[in-house]
């Protein structure tokens, strides 16, 4: 499991990376000081698990958890402060450890990271990812749709609950962006943003956005919907041109 160090102290840095030597299932393979590079080692070598310290300059921890674009790594918060602990597992946290680190904590830590692992793989192997020929349920308060997720060009995160876009319908369900884009196919769905998921056959026009992001505008609907103009952020940009490049 590769796993990041995240602390703006280099000596607990150092420690936790030497207490790690202790689990070879465990790779640490970088560190970063604060959140902003913490946001860039993330998106650079996609790591399983951070160890997240909570109080640093600029953005907290709690801060740079949200602006994660994609999956959220697994995490393990390290700090120095309790009064934290409840926020923490609302984040999902796998476990919330107090400096100094105790190696016995840590092992149970890690214990969980390694059956979480294991679930996750069980849950993963029973999900059939839907495409753009299933059909969905979708209820908002007395009304129900049964849909095409080929007509759903567009999926939003409005706290959480998602929004889905298609034909002239805006109707909301209680689920997270990121559980709903575990079951979308990568293939059709993109996620374009913290915010979006964009269907890539519903894209008409792309053109470059500001900081290397990209702005794209989705197809008018057959009922003359007005378009919608999504932000690809400048990190998803980057997998956006992969993915659709020769």
């Amino acid at each position: 499991m590769k796993a990041l160090i995240i602390d703006d102290e280099r000596l607990a840095r150092n420690e936790l990376r030497r207490l790690l030597e202790n689990f070879p299932k465990i790779e640490v393979i970088g560190e970063a000081a604060n959140a902003d590079e913490a946001l860039n080692l993330i998106d650079e070598l996609s790591p399983d698990l951070l160890f997240l310290d909570i109080q640093m300059p600029g953005k907290n921890g709690f801060q740079l958890l949200e602006a994660i674009e994609g999956k959220v790594p697994e995490v393990i918060f390290t700090t120095a402060y309790d009064e934290y602990a409840l926020k923490a597992f609302e984040f999902n946290a796998l476990d919330y450890l107090m400096k100094p680190v105790d190696m016995q904590r840590l092992a149970e830590a890690i214990q969980r990271v390694e059956e979480e692992q294991i679930h996750e793989v069980e849950r993963k192997e029973g999900i059939k990812l839907l495409g753009e020929a299933d059909q969905v349920f979708v209820k908002d308060g007395e009304k129900c749709w049964f849909v095409k997720l080929g007509k759903v060009r567009l999926f939003e995160s409005m706290g959480n609950y998602v929004r889905l876009h298609f034909d002239d319908q805006k109707p909301m369900i209680l689920k997270s962006l990121n559980s709903l884009e575990e079951r979308l196919d990568p293939k059709i769905y993109f996620r374009a943003n913290r915010k979006h998921i964009i269907n890539l056959a519903w894209i008409d026009k792309i053109e470059p956005w500001f900081s290397g992001g990209l702005l794209v505008t989705l197809k008018t609907t057959e009922k003359g919907t007005a378009t919608e103009k999504i932000e690809i952020s400048r990190r998803q940009a980057i997998k956006f041109k992969d993915l659709m490049s020769l």
